[in-house]
């Protein structure tokens, strides 16, 4: 029985390793192949590549290409964010807004993408400690201090959604009706994006405890 438990516990280490990378290596040839069969600078080709003195074949050429762009993306993704720090670039971003919010359906997808960029790149650090709420009888759910109160003395909370974090609730709560826990953001929101299936145990020392070996733990 104990071996059994050994090599199933192994397999599923082995796949927590392997499957992201797997995903994110799919993910990569993904786009790649998009950029590459895009042809967005079809000006590159095996002529210019050759008068540069650099190979020209297929497969070098179709780098070329997919490198180009990526650097012409970045280049361009840093003008704008330069722009965007400026008064010109202020009135810019409220324009893009005001246009996008007046197209009827777009305008969910465009701000729907906008606040999951804003959350991806921001971090955690416009969110502060963790919490949990009793929201129910008995049934308490992860909310995140936003550093915010209200006038009359309200802590306003975050709760996200599981496993989507960029919706979620913005709850106005009175501080004898939460509980403060000590754990990080990182912590919490891990365990909310896994849908609870990432939460780690861990023993007094703070090394984690795979879930299977819980009761062994128990035991000694």
């Amino acid at each position: 029985m104990a071996s059994s438990t050994s090599w199933k516990r192994d397999f599923a280490s082995g796949l927590i390793i392997l499957l992201p990378l797997l995903v994110t290596i799919y993910v990569i040839v993904y786009l790649y192949g998009i950029l590459a069969s895009a042809a967005v600078i079809p000006a590159i080709d095996a002529e210019l590549l050759s008068a540069l003195g650099l190979p020209s074949s297929a497969g070098f050429v179709e780098f070329a290409r997919v490198f180009t762009t990526l650097v012409i993306f970045i280049l361009i993704v840093f003008s704008i964010g330069y722009l965007m720090r400026t008064a010109v670039g202020d009135l810019v971003e409220r324009a893009i807004d005001d246009v996008m919010n007046h197209v009827p359906g777009l305008r969910v997808v465009y701000n729907a993408s906008k606040m999951a960029v804003e959350t991806a790149l921001s971090g955690t650090e416009e969110l502060q400690s963790p919490v949990k709420l009793e929201v129910w009888d008995g049934m308490r759910m992860t909310a995140f201090k936003t550093g915010k109160t209200t006038e009359d003395g309200r802590e306003v909370l975050f709760l996200p959604t599981a496993p989507n974090i960029t919706t979620g609730y913005v709850l106005e709560v009175e501080p004898h009706r939460y509980e403060e826990i000590d754990e990080r953001v990182e912590d919490a929101l891990t365990r909310i994006l896994s849908a609870g299936f990432g939460d780690t145990n861990r023993n007094a020392g703070g090394t984690p405890i795979p879930v299977a070996d819980e009761e062994e733990y128990a035991d000694d």
